[in-house]
């Protein structure tokens, strides 16, 4: 090969370099360093210790303290009735023996109104409030005096009076049964010996009676009208539970009409 042949040569590879080297470029500048994050710490949570139950206690269990323990929960949001370790140290102790007025979920905190000691008495009377009395009717556990056995605890109630009006039948020559409603929205403590649901949710007639909560002149009330009637439940909706102003005006004008001596005298209710 000649001399000048191999001179272009060169300067042609030469060029060739040039040329993929400034097709590549400068390598690229290192990134900038990224400033790191102050990351703010999490705030922190007071909490204090409140009395919660560690299983499901039914209405009218009489707790234990392996019934209850102390749980965490938020000191600023700790509401009006809960028992504190704060504020009862010895709360655990103290509220073992208490019986228990409503149930009580595991986990539930237990609230002071929801406890009763009950000081050697029946559960009943421990329930019971302050100036109410506990009377006991005859029910047909069929259904026939009862709402057809749906009536259950804690339900409310009319309380209805069938009884034969001899007034009437004297008048006429036949016999006449009449029935009226001696009480309205009345509380029902028990139907037999049940006063709660099982553990399943579910609840049963399993007795011939049905005990309501009255106060001393209706549970006189009552009591007379089963000697001189026959006594039955109406069940009241949710919704009414609540008595208004014209059911107790209507409750206190109730009443039964006695014959003593031949003289009438209406015995109202209170």
């Amino acid at each position: 090969m000649k001399r000048a042949q191999i001179v272009v040569l060169g300067i042609a590879v030469a060029a060739g370099v040039g040329a993929m080297y400034l097709a590549s470029g400068s390598p690229p500048p290192p990134p900038p360093e990224q400033p790191q994050a102050t990351v703010a710490p999490a705030p922190t949570i007071r909490t204090t210790e409140v009395l919660v139950a560690s299983v499901d206690v039914p209405m009218g269990r009489t707790l234990s303290e392996r019934e209850l323990r102390w749980q965490e929960w938020p000191a600023d949001s700790v509401p009006a009735g809960l028992i504190t370790r704060r504020d009862r140290p010895q709360a655990l102790g103290e509220t073992a023996g208490s019986i228990a007025r409503a149930q009580i979920l595991a986990g539930e905190p237990v609230r002071r109104e929801r406890l009763i000691r009950s000081d050697g008495g029946g559960f009943m009377s421990a329930i019971l409030p302050a100036g109410k009395r506990a009377v006991a009717i005859s029910i047909d556990t069929r259904g026939a005096s009862s709402a057809g056995g749906f009536i259950l605890p804690n339900d409310r109630v009319d309380v209805l009076r069938t009884y034969r009006d001899e007034s009437s039948g004297s008048q006429q020559g036949s016999e006449v049964q009449v029935t009226e409603t001696i009480l309205k929205n009345v509380r029902v403590l028990a139907i037999g010996k049940n006063v709660q649901t099982d553990s399943q949710g579910n609840s049963f007639v399993d007795g011939e009676t049905a005990t309501l909560e009255l106060t001393p002149a209706q549970a006189e009330t009552v009591t007379l009208a089963q000697r001189v009637g026959h006594v039955s439940l109406a069940l009241r909706s949710l919704a009414d539970a609540e008595t208004s102003e014209d059911e107790k005006r209507s409750s206190n004008r109730a009443g039964l009409t006695v014959v003593r001596y031949g003289v009438s005298r209406q015995t109202p209710v209170q």
